[in-house]
């Protein structure tokens, strides 16, 4: 087994080159303290003059000043190009979960690249903290206290199925695919609750329920967790 970059017992905050503001960054340390950079990331954490345990990418991305200003033996320099530097970085924690900041909003492709690396590593537990939203990959099974009216988006990113109480159109028996049925603009209707076959169903919650979304995943035990072999999807129509 390859030697983690970062381990913690606790959340740790991942900070991108995206669109991002201090106050973000602030909420999302509030719960995870331990703070890496994917790369440019690094620019956000000198902005808001927090200190990294590690800086994590091709450094392409990074002016040089800025990096120095992490010790050497903090930055991880990994030179291929065959992923982004959210895929580099997450790929090396290995935390109870991680929070994202800077990698939603600005380039759609960046934000496309970025659930493109949580459904890639499905073992781990990652939450995307948005302008208005907070993003993640739903675990096997998960429950979460929201309240009626509130906005759960579902949108699946390979054809899937799954079931759920407290929605206001339930996705019991639904044959999910991101080129047919998907189950966004969908509604709670008082506390939810969610199962998944495959781990290839986005989740998109209000951005208020980033605490409760991270404690989810936190205490979720290992029956609610996928493990790391599922990031090897197979499309369930071929079983």
């Amino acid at each position: 087994m390859n030697q983690m970059i970062i381990q913690s017992s606790t959340p740790v905050t991942l900070l991108g080159g995206g669109e991002a503001s201090i106050k973000d960054v602030e909420a999302a340390m509030a719960l995870a303290p331990t703070c890496v950079a994917a790369d440019g990331g690094a620019e956000l954490a000198a902005l808001a003059g927090v200190s990294l345990d590690a800086v994590i990418g091709d450094f392409d991305s990074v002016l040089p000043e800025t990096l120095a200003l992490t010790p050497s033996e903090r930055r991880h320099h990994i030179a291929e190009q065959d992923s982004t530097d959210f895929d580099k970085a997450l790929r090396n924690i290995d935390a109870p979960a991680v929070i994202g900041v800077g990698f939603l909003g600005a380039r759609l492709d960046h934000q496309l690249a970025s659930l493109n690396v949580l459904l890639s590593h499905p073992d781990r537990a990652c939450v995307l903290l948005g302008a208005s939203e907070v993003v993640f990959l739903c675990p096997p099974a998960m429950r979460l206290d929201t309240v009626a009216g509130d906005v759960v988006s579902l949108f699946p990113l390979a054809p899937m199925s799954g079931t759920s109480s407290g929605l206001q159109w339930e996705i019991d028996g639904l044959s999910l695919d991101p080129m047919g049925q998907t189950s966004t603009s969908n509604a709670a209707t008082g506390p939810i609750t969610l199962t998944m076959d495959h781990p290839a169903m986005i989740v998109m919650l209000p951005r208020r329920y980033l605490s409760a979304v991270t404690q989810a995943l936190v205490s979720a035990p290992p029956s609610a967790r996928w493990p790391a072999r599922a990031g090897q999807y197979k499309d369930p129509t071929q079983s």
